[in-house]
C-alpha cells in the first residue's frame, strides 16, 4: 500500500537537516539508516550511505530516482549465483576464453606497433 495523498511523502526530518548544512555535489557521505525515506527534489545531487543491515552502500541521487524509496537503491540480500560443479566449469571456460582473447589482441596490437 501506498502512503495517503493527504499525508504527503514521508521523509526523515534528520535527513533534511542534514541536507540543509550541505551543497548538492558535495563528495562527502551523508550516513542513513532510514530505508523508507522517499527521495524528495532537494535531495538530487547528495551522495547517501544507505544502511541495508550489515554496512552502508553509496547512493548517489539523480532526478530519475525522485519519488522512490531510498530502501530500493541498498540491496539487503547478495545474490551469489546458481548452480554448482558445472556452472563452475562453465565459468572457468568463459574466463579461459576472455584471457585468451585478451592475450591475442595484445601481440595484434605490439605486431602494429613495430
Amino acid at each position: 500500500m501506498t502512503r495517503s495523498l493527504k499525508k504527503g511523502p514521508y521523509v526523515d526530518q534528520r535527513l533534511i537537516k542534514k541536507i540543509q548544512d550541505k551543497k548538492p555535489g558535495d563528495k562527502s557521505v551523508i550516513k542513513t539508516w532510514s530505508r523508507a525515506s522517499s527521495i524528495s527534489p532537494e535531495m538530487v545531487g547528495f551522495t547517501f550511505g544507505v544502511h541495508n543491515g550489515k554496512d552502508f552502500i553509496s547512493v548517489y541521487v539523480t532526478e530519475e530516482m525522485v519519488g522512490h524509496r531510498l530502501g530500493e537503491f541498498s540491496l539487503t540480500r547478495k545474490f551469489t549465483r546458481h548452480g554448482g560443479k558445472m556452472q563452475k566449469e562453465i565459468e572457468m571456460a568463459a574466463k579461459q576464453k576472455e584471457l585468451e582473447a585478451a592475450k591475442a589482441a595484445k601481440t595484434s596490437a605490439e605486431t602494429k606497433k613495430k
